[in-house]
């Protein structure tokens, strides 16, 4: 299993580097066939924002859907504890579908938006020619006119699923929202949070000229 460590604006010593793969060694009783784990450190320098100033996001893939969990603290040590203790129960809710629902295990890859995937970026872009992306993976930025506004599209691989099944990839990866295509109307759709325990789903249907 492949452990990779990065800071964005901070540096991650080897000290806590090996904390972190200390911690991450029990993700192996939950996720044996885990292939790769991102963990992302970032530090706010708002001294407003010193109680959540440290956080720590952390991806687990492998050949089922992709489980991400987030936490923030006054420091790392905690933030990391905190999100281990989220991944964890994730995990366990993966092992416990996959021993009711057997044959599902092979389920589509999330979405896996990110803050920068549906934030506006506040730093200011060059315009891009290219104003689609073309590839999975592949995201474009592009500048609205001669304002400030930039926007960022991102392309995904997407199979159709159920429902019950987007639901479940939101739990995982601790969004409040999911985007999928219904597997039996074949509609883009959203489900996303309201509140308690109650959930919504948006469809688009396409107009036909």
């Amino acid at each position: 299993m492949e452990i990779v460590v990065k800071g964005r604006n901070t540096e991650v010593s080897d000290r806590f580097r090996g904390h972190v793969e200390e911690k991450l060694q029990k993700i192996e009783q939950f996720a044996p066939r885990a292939q790769r784990v991102d963990v992302e450190v970032t530090h706010e320098p708002n001294p407003a924002q010193a109680e959540t100033s440290e956080r720590i996001e952390i991806t687990i893939r492998d050949k089922g859907p992709v489980i991400r969990a987030e936490a923030a603290a006054s420091d790392r040590y905690g933030a990391l504890d905190l999100a281990m203790g989220k991944l964890i129960e994730r995990l366990r809710r993966v092992r416990d579908r996959r021993k009711e629902h057997p044959r599902r295990e092979n389920v589509a890859e999330p979405l896996n938006l990110t803050p920068e995937d549906v934030n506006i970026p506040q730093q200011k872009v060059e315009r891009d020619e290219k104003r689609v992306p073309s590839e999975p993976g592949e995201a474009v930025e592009t500048q609205l006119g001669d304002s400030p506004v930039v926007v960022r599209q991102k392309l995904y691989e997407a199979a159709p699923m159920s429902i019950d099944q987007a639901l479940y990839e939101m739990e995982l990866v601790g969004h409040p929202f999911y985007l999928f295509i219904d597997e039996e109307t074949k509609q883009p759709c959203a489900v996303y949070h309201r509140h308690g325990w109650t959930y919504g789903v948006i469809r688009l249907d396409a107009e036909v000229q």
